[in-house]
C-alpha cells in the first residue's frame, strides 16, 4: 500500500516532522539521486542549506561486493578494520582501490555541484535524507562520512524504512522515520509515483536551493520562525466557472512571480502523477503551479466533454481570471502547460484576444484540436513530443507550421505518448522548466535591482 504520493509529498511531510530543528545550525544532505528531491523539501521547510553527500564503497579487490570501507569528499575515509584483517588486504591494494573509487566520486561531485563549494559540516548538525532505506548500508556510510567531515551531530531522516533495520542503526545520533510498515518489500512500493530521479534533476534542485538561500534575507543569530503571512501557499482550492466549482491544487512561492496552470489530458485529473512530477520540477525552479480539474466528476462520465475543447478552454480562462483576482497572484505572469487534449484547450484559451498568457508548453499534445485558432496564439509556445509518438509528432509539426508566435518543437528521443520510458518524463519536465523560467521569470537587466 502506498503511503506517499511522490518524493515531494514525502519531503514535505518529513519537513513538518523535523520542524523543531528550524533555527539551528543545520545542513540538509541528500543522498543522490532519489534522496535529493526529498531533501530539497526538507531544506525548504527548515530554511536550511541543501547539499549532497556522495559516498563510494571500497570493495575488496577480489570480492568487490563486500565493503572493506567507504570514502567521501574532503579525503574522508572509513575502514572496516575487521574485514581488512580477515581478508589480509595490503596497503598498496587498499590504495589502488581507493584511487579508482575516488576518481569516480570526484567525477560525480563535479557533475552535481558544478563548482559549487561543499557545505562545511564542522560543528554543525548534519541531517542526512534519503527517500527510504531497506538494508541501511548506504545510510550508515553516509552518517560516518558526515561525522568524519566534522558534523557535531548526525540525524538520519527518511520517509519509510523497515523497523528491524532502524533498530540496529548505531551510526546516527538520531533517526527520524515517518513510517515503518509491518510488511516492507521495497522503498518504491510505498510511493504512488516512484519515477527515477535523473542527474539533471539533482543539479537543478541544488541550483534552486542555492537561489532560494541567496534570495532570503540574512538572519542574525538563530533564524526566526517564518512569518505566517510570508509562508508559501500550498492548498486545495475551488474555482467558480459559470455555475460550477472546479477543484484544483495551488502552490505558490513567495513572491509568486510566475504561475503555470495545468490543463490535463483525457482521463487525467489534478492528481495525475505525471503532471504532479512536472509541477514539482517547476516549483523547484521558483514557479507557482495550479493543477486543475477542468471537468466536474459528473461531467467526466460523458466522454464527449473530454473533447469539448471550447468548454475546457473557457474553464481554463475562468481559472486564469480567478488568479488575477487574488492579491498574491494578481501581478503574476501566467503560463499554460497542456497535456494531450489539454494542450488543445490551452492553445484555444491563449488565442483569445483578451488573453495575457506569457508562455505555453504542450507535452504530447493535440494542438490540432485548437483548429484555426492556432494562428491567433501570441504566447511563445513549446511543443514537446516523443520521437516514438509518430502520429502526434506529425500533428505537432503541422501545428508548428500554422503558428505565428515564437515557437519551438522539441522531440524527446525514445519517448512514446505518455513518456513512460525511463528518463523521458524528466527530460520533458526540464524542457518545460527552461521555457517557463525564460518567459515567466526573466532575469533582471544588468544593473537593475533583483
Amino acid at each position: 500500500m502506498s503511503i506517499f504520493e511522490d518524493r515531494v509529498d514525502a519531503g514535505r511531510q518529513l519537513g513538518r516532522r523535523l520542524a523543531d530543528l528550524r533555527g539551528q545550525d543545520i545542513v540538509v544532505l541528500g543522498l543522490p539521486r532519489g534522496g535529493v528531491p526529498v531533501a530539497f523539501e526538507v531544506a525548504a521547510a527548515l530554511d536550511a542549506p541543501l547539499d549532497v553527500i556522495v559516498v563510494r564503497k571500497l570493495g575488496l579487490p577480489y570480492q568487490p561486493e563486500l565493503a572493506m570501507g567507504a570514502i567521501g569528499e574532503g579525503g574522508a575515509r572509513v575502514l572496516e578494520e575487521h574485514v581488512l584483517a580477515q581478508a589480509r588486504v595490503g596497503e598498496h591494494e587498499l590504495q589502488a582501490v581507493e584511487d579508482r573509487e575516488r576518481a569516480v566520486l570526484e567525477n560525480r561531485v563535479a557533475k552535481f555541484r558544478k563548482g559549487r563549494p561543499r557545505q562545511d559540516l564542522t560543528g554543525r548538525v548534519a541531517v542526512i535524507v534519503d527517500d527510504g532505506i531497506a538494508t541501511g548500508s548506504t545510510a550508515r556510510v553516509a552518517c560516518r562520512i558526515a561525522r568524519k567531515l566534522g558534523a557535531a551531530r548526525v540525524i538520519l531522516a527518511v520517509p519509510v524504512a523497515p523497523a528491524d533495520t532502524l533498530a540496529v542503526l548505531t551510526e546516527p545520533d538520531e533517526v527520524v522515520c515517518l513510517a515503518t510498515p509491518r510488511h516492507f518489500a521495497a522503498v518504491g512500493y510505498h510511493y504512488r509515483d516512484f519515477s527515477p530521479t535523473e542527474d539533471d534533476e539533482v543539479i537543478q534542485l541544488l541550483d534552486a536551493a542555492d537561489r532560494r538561500r541567496k534570495d532570503s534575507p540574512p538572519a542574525a543569530g538563530t533564524a526566526p520562525l517564518a512569518d505566517e503571512n510570508a509562508a508559501e501557499f500550498d492548498e486545495e482550492v475551488e474555482i467558480p466557472s459559470r455555475g460550477v466549482r472546479l477543484q484544483g491544487h495551488l502552490h505558490l512561492p513567495v513572491p509568486a512571480r510566475g504561475v503555470v496552470l495545468f490543463a490535463h489530458g483525457s482521463g487525467s485529473s489534478r492528481h495525475s502523477p505525471r503532471n504532479r512530477f512536472v509541477a514539482g520540477v517547476l516549483q523547484r525552479a521558483g514557479l507557482g503551479t495550479l493543477l486543475l480539474d477542468l471537468l466536474t466528476p459528473g461531467e467526466e462520465r460523458n466522454r464527449a466533454n473530454v473533447f469539448d475543447i471550447e468548454l475546457l478552454a473557457r474553464r481554463l480562462s475562468s481559472a486564469t481570471d480567478w488568479l488575477g483576482s487574488r492579491q498574491d497572484t494578481a501581478d503574476s505572469a501566467i503560463g499554460y502547460f497542456g497535456a494531450s487534449t489539454g494542450a488543445g484547450a490551452a492553445l484555444w484559451s491563449a488565442s483569445e484576444p483578451s488573453a495575457r498568457i506569457a508562455a505555453v508548453v504542450s507535452r504530447g499534445g493535440r494542438p490540432d484540436l485548437a483548429g484555426p485558432r492556432l494562428s491567433a496564439v501570441r504566447a511563445p509556445t513549446l511543443l514537446i513530443v516523443g520521437s516514438l509518438d509518430y502520429e502526434v509528432l506529425e500533428l505537432n509539426r503541422k501545428a508548428k507550421a500554422a503558428m505565428r508566435c515564437p515557437n519551438q518543437l522539441a522531440v524527446v528521443q525514445g519517448a512514446t505518448h505518455l513518456f513512460e520510458e525511463p528518463g523521458t518524463l524528466a527530460a520533458a519536465a526540464i524542457l518545460a522548466r527552461d521555457w517557463f523560467t525564460k518567459y515567466l521569470l526573466p532575469a533582471p537587466e544588468p544593473g537593475a535591482p533583483a
